[in-house]
């Protein structure tokens, strides 16, 4: 069979043969699930949150999502709230730029250094948000995150764009999650009720204490007033002189002796202390000496008068 020109046709050109089902893209997949945010299918823009999944999301796109539900898929109902995600700490690439078109990831492992572009398997931890490869997980072993050193638990530990079985491992953790919340609610509104009782309590103490020391004040008031006011007057200056002195010594941080002590009292007389000599007593006034002379105080001595 020959054709204008003398070309011969091919067999695929006369017959029509199935056509094979189209092969996606890994490499386009993958980029797509690590770069794009699962709600809105944009570039992930920072602050960036996980949700118990492992699914990524832009947290401003996932909040006004949630303000209106109607835009949500049903495979995001599991979000009810904020509390249903995890800010991310991620380690940026340094080598990354978003002038530059590559393939470089932008994030990358913290211990090892891999790249956050999906070749690698990378979790999430979720009692305290730092992300880093699975392998560095398995190699440490340690249950303390090799991020922040804060210990966490394997329940904490979310895969992030995980397969089916992945999934299927999450939810169950997802539930456990949950009901280790539940219980900690519970906790905190028995501990709130319990703060509440003692309150209620210890008011009633301080009311029933006011009115005591409302009585005793009451009592103060009417043993001053049997009293002269030159009297009140004098015992007030002396309290307050030797409580001064007191205060003075305590401030200073000296141990005082209860024979000190007594020196501080109003009613302290040198002459009358056992513990000190003559040479010490004569320097006082209260001294026999003394009052026994019959000139003048040598403050107020003048020789024009005595």
């Amino acid at each position: 069979m020959g054709c204008d020109g003398g070309t011969i046709p091919r067999r695929d050109e006369l017959v029509r043969v199935k056509k094979k089902a189209e092969v996606k893209d890994k490499n386009a997949e993958l980029a797509f699930k690590w770069r794009c945010c699962s709600v809105t299918q944009e570039i992930l823009q920072e602050p960036i949150v996980v949700c118990h999944l492992g699914k990524l999301y832009s947290k401003m796109a996932l909040i006004e999502a949630l303000l209106d539900r109607s835009t949500l898929a049903p495979e995001f109902k599991h979000i009810k709230s904020l509390k249903d995600v995890k800010d991310l700490k991620l380690t940026k690439n340094p080598e990354f730029s978003k002038d530059k078109t590559g393939n470089a990831a932008p994030y990358i492992c913290p211990v090892l250094g891999l790249e956050m572009n999906g070749a690698f398997r990378f979790v999430a931890v979720w009692s305290c948000g730092c992300v880093f490869s699975e392998r560095a997980l398995k190699e440490i072993g340690t249950k303390n995150c090799h991020k922040c050193t804060k210990p966490f638990e394997d329940d904490d530990v979310v895969v992030i764009n995980g397969n089916d079985e992945d999934l299927e491992v999450m939810r169950a953790r997802m539930e456990v999650r949950q009901q280790k919340n539940k219980k900690n609610k519970e906790k905190k509104v028995k501990v709130k009720s319990e703060v509440e009782e003692g309150n209620t309590s210890t008011a009633n103490s301080t009311e029933n204490g006011a009115s005591s020391g409302s009585v005793v004040s009451k009592a103060v008031k009417r043993t001053l007033n049997g009293l002269k006011p030159e009297d009140n007057s004098k015992k007030l200056k002396t309290q307050s002189a030797s409580l001064s002195k007191i205060g003075n010594i305590i401030a200073s941080g000296k141990v005082v002796k209860s024979e000190e002590l007594k020196k501080m009292k109003s009613d302290y007389s040198v002459a009358k202390d056992k513990n000190a000599s003559d040479v010490y007593k004569s320097i006082f006034t209260s001294h026999k000496s003394e009052q026994e002379q019959n000139r003048a105080h040598w403050v107020t001595y003048n020789p024009f008068y005595n």
